[in-house]
């Protein structure tokens, strides 16, 4: 198709170019980028330090026949017209295809948009701006500060831990504070206390359950099995009555709309889905989905964004839909504003659906599961950010008995509101009080003593480490998913039932960072470094003296561990209680591109290395030669290996000595990994049977529906407890 005459528009995703090409017409052309088209290097540092940090970028492999087709196109086009994303990297991505496609015959002009809409689409065509060189700074000021940090630090990882290794700008802060909850968790110490809860009976007759709160006025600490059963003992021997009833109306405000970072840790507490999932989900609906005679239209708004902000047409579109399908005493008086998030940069609207109209139950027909469901999510939280507070009956009832207080606390929904439509599982839960007057008597019935350990913090998930990091100021919307990935990627940390633990790998990659460069991967330095950047794209900071900032500490730090080098090596390496068969010298455990293994400490003079033997496999045969074998941790896991190895290869799966719960198999249950190293449980006999779980299997049968197994679940609220997977009953573990 010939574009003569036609202005060319370049997007970076060709859905997003079908979305846009449907609002545009025939007097325009567009074609997608398909990402980036220039990078630094891969296969040098790409940076000219002495020349104030100059890039050298270089077209990205792959992407000469996109290039040489925009070109083309760009040389018979009446005007061009860049349309990337409206974040940094979409600003970059405009200027690096202006510098390729600028001969100064004609100004290329810049379009940005909030949501694919033809409303959108058409104002921003109608007011093209020019590129916006701060951001484009800011952006180029990240990418040289990773590059100098990966490209510089992690030879010194391949020399002292392995090859394959590697460090990150952020992604170490990220790890950093994931081993250091581990820490924690490994240096807690529980301490018991118990609590006493009382069954008391009104003068009508009802049932009024308290707790005890005070003994003395004082708050009641209940840390020994003595004194608590001392204090059973004397409070059944008082004489209760209704100290104090007070009678409240509490009113709840709706959550403001979405940002990414709430998005990604809602998906992932609702939906289950990773934050990297999140994004790609949700740019699938801000590019445009067919729904049906009108075509593809974007459903949400920019989903990269730190702003709850949002535009008053889309108020009035939300209220005007409340006020229609649940009546008016659901809308506030006027149009609900959210206060500006923390370092907000406000540059774009919150994420919100593109029309309030596009109810997600008839747009489920053109959706995705997942689609669905984080349009679901999407819509409910926008729509409800515009409805009206939630109004409760909050009563508190005080019972004195002697030196003791007992309190009941009870909460009716008068009003649901905002609730309507968007609810936390805690919102569901109404405790109704009897009706009682200050001064009844009440009649003591029963007491219930607990026992209780307090739990130490959890481990990071997915939504509480993007929490943290946005709370201390750590990366931005658009890197969130990319930090989790990495440190996922590089098996630095595992997920283990959704939580985040580091790996032996990740913790002594760690501290080789910190012994060697304890400024860079400081939380608080990170932190001032991101804000730096923002000021980049504000234009109050220089970018070239951010990225000096970085270097010059990185640059002392890095002299320094040069000359630690061979002490760092000795700490990572493990030494042995066992003589190399070669030459005698002892035998050190060392780290490899696939796990730890065992090394002769003389390397190079003597090269003899030979598998780690973790564990004994107990009886197991070799099948091979009929020899003992041994349990070994490969790229996907445990599996047995002959102790004769190399000279025996033979090999069997790991198994956990758990018969498979399937009618008619007879498998055992294994440990296993997913393609992108989750780990989780199936069945050996796998295609054939195709049972699995997340959460590991436990030989004990079902008290309810005798299923032949449980699996063990923990919980921050439950604790360590045994699940049915057929029933899903519960009992402790």
């Amino acid at each position: 198709m010939s574009s003569d005459g036609k202005s060319l528009v370049i997007v970076e995703s060709p859905a997003k170019a079908k979305t846009i090409n449907r609002f545009l017409g025939p007097s325009y052309i567009v074609k997608a980028s398909m990402g980036h088209v220039r990078d630094l290097p891969k296969s040098k540092l790409g940076v000219d330090v002495e020349k104030d940090f100059e890039p050298h970028y270089v077209m990205i492999r792959g992407k000469m026949k996109a290039v040489k087709a925009l070109k083309a196109a760009a040389g018979k086009a009446k005007d061009i017209y860049l349309a990337p994303d409206l974040d940094r990297e979409g600003e970059a991505i405009a200027w690096h295809l202006a510098s390729i496609l600028d001969k100064g015959e004609r100004r290329i002009k810049r379009v940005i948009f909030n949501e694919i809409t033809e409303t959108a689409i058409r104002e921003a065509f109608e007011n093209p701006t020019d590129i916006d060189m701060r951001k484009v700074n800011a952006q180029q000021a990240r990418r040289v500060l990773d590059r100098l940090v990966g490209y510089l630090v992690s030879p010194l990882l391949w020399q002292v831990v392995a090859k394959g290794t590697s460090a990150g700008r952020v992604q170490s802060v990220a790890l950093r504070l994931i081993c250091e909850r581990e820490d924690e968790i490994s240096r807690f110490v529980p301490r018991e206390y118990w609590t006493i809860d009382a069954d008391f009976k009104t003068p009508k007759a009802r049932h009024l359950q308290a707790r005890l709160d005070k003994i003395n006025g004082a708050k009641a600490e209940l840390d020994t099995l003595e004194r608590t059963e001392g204090i059973e003992a004397d409070i059944k021997g008082q004489t209760y009555t209704v100290g104090g009833v007070d009678k409240k109306t509490r009113k709840r405000n709706p959550r403001p709309p979405y940002i990414t970072s709430t998005l990604q840790q809602d998906a992932a507490r609702r939906l289950g889905f990773s934050a990297r999932k999140t994004m790609v989900v949700a740019q699938t609906l801000y590019e445009g989905i067919d729904v049906g005679a009108k075509g593809p239209v974007g459903l949400i708004t920019y989903m990269r964004t730190d702003s709850t902000r949002v535009a008053t047409s889309a108020c009035d579109s939300a209220r005007k839909y409340i006020k229609e399908t649940f009546g008016k005493e659901y809308i506030p008086s006027r149009a609900t504003k959210f206060r500006k998030p923390k370092s907000s940069q406000d540059a774009h609207e919150a994420i919100r659906p593109t029309d309030a109209f596009r109810v997600p139950d008839e747009m489920s027909r053109y959706l995705s599961r997942d689609q669905s469901r984080l349009y679901k999510l999407i819509w409910d939280r926008f729509l409800a950010s515009q409805m009206a507070q939630a109004v409760f009956d909050v009563t508190q009832v005080e019972v004195q008995g002697g030196p003791y207080t007992f309190k009941a606390a009870g909460t009716v929904m008068r009003f649901d509101g905002f609730l309507k439509v968007y609810s936390e599982k805690s919102d569901e839960k109404e405790t109704v009080l009897p009706v009682v007057d200050e001064g009844d008597p009440l009649d003591l019935i029963s007491l219930d003593v607990q026992h209780h350990e307090t739990q130490p913090p959890p481990r990071y998930t997915e939504a509480s480490l993007i929490k943290e990091l946005e709370d201390k100021g750590i990366g931005r919307p658009s890197t969130y998913a990319a930090i989790i990935g990495t440190v996922l990627e590089r098996k630095y940390v595992e997920k283990s039932n959704k939580a985040l633990e580091p790996t032996e790998l990740g913790q002594v990659v760690l501290s080789i960072l910190l012994k060697t460069l304890p400024d860079i991967f400081e939380v608080g330095f990170t932190a001032r470094m991101e804000n730096h950047l923002d000021k980049i794209e504000s234009g109050e900071d220089d970018w070239v003296s951010v990225v000096r900032e970085l270097y010059e500490p990185l640059e002392r730090d890095l002299e320094q561990a040069k000359a630690m080098k061979k002490e760092l090596k000795q700490a990572v390496e493990e030494e042995v209680d066992e003589k190399c068969e070669l030459c005698g010298s002892p035998m050190v455990k060392k780290w490899g591109r696939h796990g730890r293994f065992l090394a002769c400490s003389a390397f190079p003079e003597c090269k003899n290395t030979k598998p780690l033997e973790e564990e004994s496999a107990g009886d197991a045969k070799c099948p091979e030669c009929g020899g003992e074998m041994i349990v070994r941790t490969g790229r996907y896991g445990k599996f047995l290996a002959c102790k004769r190895y190399p000279e025996c290869k033979g090999t069997k799966p790991y198994t956990l000595g758990i018969k498979c719960p399937e009618d008619g198999c007879g498998g055992e249950l294994k440990q296993k990994r997913t393609k992108k190293g989750r780990v989780f449980y199936g069945c050996e006999n796998y295609p054939k049977c195709k049972f699995a779980s997340w959460y590991k299997p436990v030989a004990e049968p079902c008290p309810e529906c005798k299923y032949p197994i449980m699996v063990e679940k923990t919980g921050r609220d439950k604790g360590s407890r045994l699940v049915c997977p057929s029933c899903k009953s519960e009992a402790e573990s």
